[in-house]
């Protein structure tokens, strides 16, 4: 685990070299096929040299669900353990291995029509009146969703909808926690100015590889729009501003590294409450060394 752009998946390319191991995007963004440049998915080269699983599994006009991630992750590290190999998990979406550790609530399928007519509410009457509308069938709900998430608002009101049921009923009731256990580490650097310049940097860099033109093509895909949830990872809602030209290009880059940032700082927050995660830094050559150790000691014991 770790914030953008700490070297989770260099790290985990360097130990899979090393070691029988087969990585599992835990990754909100990685998901998505045609979301290469603006997520820095890994090249094909190294999907083509350690086995990668979870990535490039669902279309960016559709949506990904928590329960979605638990069922697919636990199918691959099942297949991963049967083959004699150990599951890397590596990503920087804390709430998807929280749910694959604690359990997740069985909520009932939503019809894609649901979504869409919420969704065309939600453009029609704002946020606010939707907001309004799920306290007063999922007062719980709302209490815990900003009035500006569109996703989470939405999500839950289709829930109310297919069900007559509040989400937060379904969350109560959630499946038992995992008996798999988890070695957890958290990879980021000590210096939080080294972390953002970094992210500057990359960022510039995506740009150079042609992150417009991604947006561009995500632009022309039927059914997108700047509503699904594809479009939450950082920096393409800004480069999607820019295209419609709701800001200049220099306001895209200054917002995007702005939103990157902030992104980092509330995976550190997140991550500050894993229990049992050990904090590691990439810069460290002890950190390499530990992991290996930790990992060797894991597959001889079959823990």
């Amino acid at each position: 685990m770790g914030p953008t752009g700490a070297g989770k998946t260099a790290l985990a390319l360097w130990l899979a070299e090393r070691l029988p191991l087969e990585i599992i995007s835990v990754d909100s963004a990685l998901v998505y096929r045609g979301m290469d440049i603006g997520t820095a998915k890994p090249d094909p080269g190294a999907l083509r040299r350690v086995p990668h699983h979870l990535i490039d599994v669902c279309e960016p006009q559709d949506a990904y669900s928590v329960a979605r991630f638990c069922a697919d992750a636990s199918t691959a590290i099942a297949e991963i353990e049967a083959r004699g190999r150990l599951p890397l998990l590596v990503g920087g979406t804390g709430l998807y291995l929280r749910r694959l550790e604690t359990g997740i609530a069985d909520m009932p399928p939503v019809p894609e029509a649901v979504r869409t007519t919420l969704t065309a509410e939600w453009r029609a009457q704002g946020g606010a009146a939707l907001h309004a509308s799920l306290a007063t069938v999922d007062p719980a709900s709302a209490a815990r969703i900003h009035p500006n998430d569109p996703q989470r608002i939405i999500r839950a009101l289709s829930i109310w909808r297919v069900s007559g049921r509040a989400m937060s009923s379904f969350l109560q009731a959630q499946t038992a926690p995992t008996a798999r256990r988890f070695h957890k580490w958290v990879l980021a650097p000590p210096d939080r100015t080294g972390l953002r310049l970094g992210l500057a940097a990359r960022f510039e860099q995506m740009l150079e590889r042609g992150l417009v033109n991604e947006v561009m093509a995500l632009r022309a895909r039927p059914g997108m729009s700047l509503d699904c949830p594809a479009m939450r990872a950082v920096g393409y809602r800004e480069v999607w501003a820019y295209l419609d030209g709701e800001l200049s290009c220099a306001q895209m880059r200054e917002r995007a590294i702005i939103s990157t940032g902030q992104y980092a700082k509330r995976q550190y927050t997140w991550f500050r409450a894993e229990a049992e995660a050990i904090w590691l830094d990439a810069a460290q050559e002890e950190t390499r060394t530990q992991l290996i150790q930790t990992l060797l000691e894991s597959a001889q014991s079959g823990a």
